[in-house]
C-alpha cells in the first residue's frame, strides 16, 4: 500500500511540477536561494473537541510526533492553533521535506520506532469512547519554483511573538491557477516582502481536496500589524501595476480564497 501511495504522489508530483513550472528568476526575491530542490510539504488539520482531546494532541505532538520526525530528518515541523477562519478547537500541522517519499512512508517509519511508540501510546492507542480527535484531513503540496523552501520567522529562534496567516486560493480551471502560480513568480513574492510580510512557505496542491488551489503561509508581529501590512500590500503601485496586467487580469483567475488565523504551539518549530 505504501509503495503505491508512493507511485501515485510521484505521479501526482511530477503533473503538478509541470503545471506550476514558470521562469525561476521572475519572482525569486534574491535572497540567494537554491532553487534546484524544491521542498514538499504536508499539511494536515486535526479537527478537536474542547478538553482532554487538546491536551492530548499537544502532548503527541510535542513529545512523541516532533522528535520522531526530527530523528528521521524532517524538520521544522510547525503545530499551529486556529485562532480565526474555521472550526475550532482544531491544529494544523505543517511538515515539510525535500523528498516526497519521506513524507509518503512518514507514519510507517514512524511506527517501527519504538521511542516514538512509547511516547505517544495515550494518543495512538486512545479507546473510541476518548478519541484523540474528531477527523483529520491531509492536503501534499510542492513548492513554488520561485520560493523552494520553508523560511522560518526570525522571531521563532526565541519563541517570540508571531501570528500566522494561511490562505487558500481556489481557481475556476487548471489555466487559470497556472496563472496565478506565474503572477507570484512574476513579482508577487517581491510585493509581499516590500510590504513588510515574512513569508513563510508557498505550495502548488498535488493531492488534496478542492482542486485546483495553492497554499501559502504568511507571518507578522500580531493581528494589529497585519492589518497595516496588508493596507501596505493594497496600495503598493507594485501590486497594482502586476494585478493589472493583462496577463492576470483577463479573467477572475481565483474564484475562492480561504483565510485562516493561526497561533504557534508553544512547542513549534515554525
Amino acid at each position: 500500500m505504501a509503495a503505491s501511495l508512493a507511485a501515485s504522489a510521484l505521479a501526482a508530483g511530477k503533473t503538478a511540477a509541470g503545471r506550476a513550472a514558470m521562469p525561476q528568476d521572475a519572482g525569486n526575491p534574491g535572497t540567494g536561494r537554491d532553487t534546484s530542490v524544491r521542498e514538499y510539504y504536508e499539511l494536515r488539520r486535526y479537527e478537536l473537541r474542547s478538553g482532554p482531546e487538546v491536551k492530548l494532541a499537544n502532548s503527541y505532538f510535542e513529545q512523541a510526533f516532533i522528535p520522531a520526525a526530527n530523528r528521521l530528518g524532517v524538520r521544522p515541523v510547525g503545530v499551529f492553533n486556529v485562532v480565526a477562519g474555521e472550526r475550532s478547537p482544531s491544529l494544523r500541522v505543517l511538515i515539510p521535506s525535500t523528498s516526497i517519499e519521506t513524507l509518503v512512508h512518514l507514519d510507517a517509519r514512524l511506527a517501527s520506532d519504538p521511542e516514538y511508540l512509547k511516547a505517544g501510546t495515550a494518543f495512538l492507542e486512545a479507546p473510541a469512547t476518548a478519541r484523540a480527535y474528531e477527523r483529520m484531513e491531509s492536503s501534499l503540496m510542492i513548492a513554488f519554483e520561485g520560493w523552494p523552501k520553508l523560511q522560518v520567522p526570525s522571531a521563532t529562534a526565541t519563541h517570540g511573538a508571531r501570528t500566522f496567516e494561511l490562505r487558500t486560493y481556489e481557481s475556476p480551471s487548471d489555466r487559470d491557477h497556472i496563472r496565478k502560480v506565474e503572477m507570484f513568480n512574476s513579482g508577487e513574492f517581491d510585493v509581499f516582502r516590500h510590504s513588510g510580510f515574512q513569508s513563510v512557505f508557498y505550495g502548488d496542491t498535488l493531492i488534496g481536496s478542492r482542486l485546483p488551489n495553492l497554499t501559502y503561509m504568511l507571518a507578522f508581529d500580531d493581528l494589529a500589524s497585519r492589518d497595516k501590512l496588508w493596507s501596505a500590500f493594497g496600495g503598493s503601485p507594485e501590486w497594482k501595476k502586476l494585478s493589472s496586467d493583462a496577463r492576470f487580469a483577463f479573467e477572475e483567475i481565483v474564484s475562492s480564497i480561504t483565510n485562516v488565523i493561526l497561533s504557534p504551539a508553544g512547542y513549534s518549530q515554525i
